[in-house]
C-alpha cells in the first residue's frame, strides 16, 4: 500500500465535516487510480488521515452507497470503476469496456435458432419467422455489468450459430461473416428496480436500479438487430453533449407506446419534441 500523507489536506476547522473531506480525498485518489489493485482497510486510512475509524466508517458508507466502491461479506472493498458510453454513436459494450482498460467476457446461456413474435415485429418481419437468439451475461473484470438478449434474422445470420461469443463482440462478428454491421439505428434508454431475475444475473440486491436498453439496429436502413440488454446503475454511465442548435428529443407517450417509437420511421415524425437548451 503506497503511503500518503492525505491527512494534510483534512482541514479541521473548515465547516465541511472530516468524513466528507476524506471522501473527496479518496474520490481523487480512486479517479488517480491509485487503489487499482488494492483499496485500503478501515485501520489503514484512520492511521494515514489521523482521524478516528467512524470518520472512516462515514465516508466509505457513503462511497459504497454511490458506487464508487464495492464491499461484499468477507472481501476487502474494491474500486467500481464506471464505464462511460458516449451517446448518439454507434457502440458496442465489448468496446466500451475495454476502452475503459477493463478485461471483458461473456457467459453465453443461450444461442440458438427460434421464433420470437415481439422480437419479428421489431426486425419488420412475420409472426414466426426463424430467429437467431443469443443470450449472454457480460462481465467486465470477471463481475456482472449487463444481462444481454439479441434477435437477429435467421435468413442471414445463421453462420453466427458457430461463434464462441466468450471473448468476441457481436458486431465484429457480424462485420466479418455477414458483412453486416450496424450503420445506425435506434435506442430506447430507461431505468427500473431490478427484479428477482435479472439481480442473479447482475449480481444484485433486488430492488437495485438498472438501466434498460433496447435498440434496434440496422445496416444501411435494413433491420438487423433487436436487442434488450440490463446493466448495473452502479457501474455504467451514459455521456452526452450538446450546443445551442441541438439537444436532447422528448417523444410523448405511455410505456404502451414504446414498441412502436422503437422502430425506425421511413420519414422522420413531429412527435419528438426537441428540448435543447432546458436543464
Amino acid at each position: 500500500m503506497p503511503t500518503h500523507q492525505s491527512h494534510i489536506r483534512l482541514d479541521r476547522t473548515a465547516r465541511k465535516p472530516l468524513w466528507q473531506q476524506l471522501r473527496t480525498d479518496l474520490i481523487q485518489r480512486i479517479d488517480e487510480h491509485e487503489f487499482d489493485d488494492e483499496f485500503p482497510g478501515e485501520h489503514h486510512l484512520a492511521e494515514t488521515y489521523a482521524v478516528s475509524r467512524q470518520t472512516v466508517r462515514l465516508a466509505l458508507r457513503d462511497l459504497r452507497a454511490s458506487g464508487v466502491i464495492t464491499a461484499e461479506r468477507g472481501r476487502p472493498p474494491r474500486v467500481q470503476h464506471a464505464i462511460t458510453q458516449p451517446m448518439g454513436a454507434v457502440y458496442s459494450l465489448f468496446a466500451s469496456v475495454r476502452g475503459a482498460g477493463m478485461s471483458q467476457r461473456s457467459v453465453v446461456t443461450a444461442l440458438e435458432e427460434r421464433p420470437d413474435s415481439r422480437a419479428a415485429a421489431q426486425l419488420g418481419l412475420a409472426d414466426g419467422d426463424p430467429l437467431i437468439y443469443l443470450e449472454r451475461q457480460r462481465l467486465a473484470n470477471d463481475e456482472p455489468l449487463a444481462w444481454d438478449q439479441v434477435w437477429l434474422p435467421a435468413r442471414f445470420a445463421r453462420p453466427l450459430l458457430d461463434v464462441d461469443f466468450t471473448n468476441t463482440a457481436l458486431y465484429v462478428e457480424m462485420s466479418r461473416l455477414l458483412g453486416r454491421g450496424p450503420t445506425g439505428g435506434r435506442e430506447e434508454i430507461g431505468c427500473h428496480n431490478a427484479m428477482d431475475g435479472e439481480a442473479d444475473r447482475l449480481g444484485l440486491d433486488v430492488g437495485a436500479a438498472v438501466f434498460s436498453l433496447r435498440r434496434l439496429s440496422c445496416h444501411h436502413g435494413e433491420p438487423v438487430e433487436y436487442r434488450e440488454t440490463v446493466v448495473r446503475g452502479d457501474r455504467f454511465s451514459l455521456l452526452t453533449q450538446f450546443s445551442p442548435g441541438s439537444g436532447y428529443f422528448l417523444t410523448p407517450g405511455t410505456p404502451s407506446d414504446r414498441a412502436d417509437r422503437l422502430r425506425i420511421p421511413k420519414k422522420p415524425t413531429g412527435a419528438a419534441q426537441a428540448i435543447a437548451g432546458t436543464a
